[in-house]
């Protein structure tokens, strides 16, 4: 599964998340946190509660809900249409949901995904949980956050972070770099999927590209988009080139045909072959494949 662009839409405004498959991110997120004010949570819930239900809307895209923070069993009730006791919400409400992952606003310990799975399934729900490090705690735990079995996806929230330690922000982003670092090893240790911050300018596309790509340098599988106009750079960074997949392709090929007992390296193009590009290849390979949807 790709998962190279996870692009939020405000739980309050169901056009914007109606519309949100048409952008082509991998991921969509409805947002019952930050984007939403505290006094219209309760009507983000309805309003999400009711994009989930219709039969009418499956997409492609995996379907994720950003929970709040403060109150996750409130949210998951409402979402599955349990006691939310609101008459004024929306009454196209029916059904089963379509609910493919959970995210996990400031997660500072395995145990609090380890709650929230655990809600999920007394519910009935068996989502992916994306489990957002955007606190000094957070970051700090990430490997332990990363390893905790019901994590799917470890996200990293730079913008949080930097006014959670009183960081200054820079186009550079060297006050976040260790932590960005930090995040992707605790995700490669665990074998899980590493998504990258925001690139909170959505108007500067070049900007985002050249984002994008450093994080794709860094081993980050994806990036998170607050505005559909920043899919498509996303998208086209975490898709290898042609060139680069007919490269891995031609490296794999070789490899089966290699006599592996024989010699540890190989030879293509010219180029030495050995354990550490071959892993590099299939990944690129898995990225192109995962892509093509």
């Amino acid at each position: 599964m790709a998962r190279r662009s996870l692009l939020f839409s405000p739980g309050d405004r169901p056009e914007l998340m109606r519309k949100a498959p048409g952008a082509g991110a991998d991921v969509i997120c409805f947002d019952l946190e930050d984007a939403v004010a505290p006094g219209r949570k309760a009507e983000a819930r309805e309003h999400v509660r009711a994009v989930l239900a219709d039969p009418d809307f499956d997409p492609d895209a995996e379907v994720c809900v950003r929970l709040t923070a403060s109150g996750p069993a409130a949210d998951l009730d409402a979402l599955i249409g349990a006691g939310t006791g609101d008459e004024d919400g929306p009454d196209d409400a029916e059904g089963p949901i379509r609910l493919d992952a959970v995210m996990l606003p400031k997660v500072e310990s395995p145990e609090r995904v380890d709650k929230v799975a655990s809600l999920c399934a007394d519910r009935g729900l068996d989502p992916a949980v994306f489990a957002l490090v955007e606190t000094a705690a957070g970051i700090l735990s990430a490997e332990s956050i990363a390893a905790a079995p019901a994590t799917n996806v470890l996200v990293f929230g730079a913008e949080d972070l930097a006014a959670d330690v009183g960081a200054t922000r820079t186009d550079e982003g060297t006050e976040v770099l260790y932590a960005r670092e930090h995040v992707v090893l605790a995700a490669g240790a665990a074998d899980i999927d590493a998504i990258d911050t925001v690139y909170t300018d959505f108007s500067d596309a070049d900007g985002l590209r050249e984002e994008a790509a450093f994080a794709l340098t860094l081993g980050y599988d994806g990036k998170l988009a607050i505005h559909p106009a920043q899919v498509e750079p996303i998208n086209a960074a975490f898709t290898p080139d042609p060139e680069k997949v007919e490269w891995a392709e031609t490296v794999l090929d070789a490899r089966d045909a290699a006599d592996r007992d024989a010699r540890g390296v190989f030879e293509v193009d010219g180029e030495m072959i050995d354990a550490p590009l071959i892993a590099q290849a299939e990944r690129i390979v898995e990225r192109a494949a995962a892509s093509d949807r």
